[in-house]
Order: structure tokens, then C-alpha cells, then sequence
């Protein structure tokens, strides 16, 4: 199970994106949170890659 969501962040002349993923833990099973700030065209890619 995957949780994905994605806001738009604009700076100046910047336009940015927050990705936020849920991620499993080998070693606990549990779920945590990893989120980046990043150009919108790598979101895909950002939530492709485990």
C-alpha cells in the first residue's frame, strides 16, 4: 500500500513540487514518511523508484 501526494510550491521564478511517499521498513514492517522538494518533471520518477 502506497500513499502518494504531490503539492505545487511556487518561489519567485521557481516552480517546485513536494512529493511525499510511505515507505515499509525491511527490518520493523513499519511505515514512514519520505518527502522531497523537487522540479515537478521528476515526480514521476521520484515515486517509480523504490
Amino acid at each position: 500500500m502506497a500513499k502518494k501526494s504531490v503539492a505545487s510550491l511556487q518561489t519567485g521564478s521557481k516552480r517546485l513540487a513536494k512529493a511525499i511517499k510511505m515507505v515499509r521498513s525491511p527490518k520493523t514492517g513499519a511505515y514512514t514518511f519520505v518527502e522531497a522538494i523537487m522540479d515537478p518533471s521528476k515526480v514521476n520518477d521520484f515515486f517509480g523508484k523504490k
